[in-house]
């Protein structure tokens, strides 16, 4: 019984540590963005999430006039 026990944990600590080396290799392969790239990408999604929160902003303003009119 104690032997099935140390065999499932053998094979949980390999099995962990396969997981995070392929982890470690994937994160290898990444690529990383310069500095550069990073600025244009934060500048690209805080100017879509603007754009979206004025579209909804602008569709509920629109429903509350609407059910303000209705009531």
């Amino acid at each position: 019984m104690a032997t099935k026990t140390v065999e499932k944990k053998d094979g949980f600590m390999a099995k962990t540590r396969q997981f995070v080396k392929g982890s470690w290799n994937e994160l290898k392969r990444v690529h990383w963005p310069n500095k550069k790239e990073l600025i244009t990408y934060t500048g690209v999604v805080l100017t879509a999430v603007a754009v979206v929160a004025a579209m909804i902003w602008i569709v509920d303003s629109i429903l509350n006039f609407g059910l303000q009119l209705f009531l």
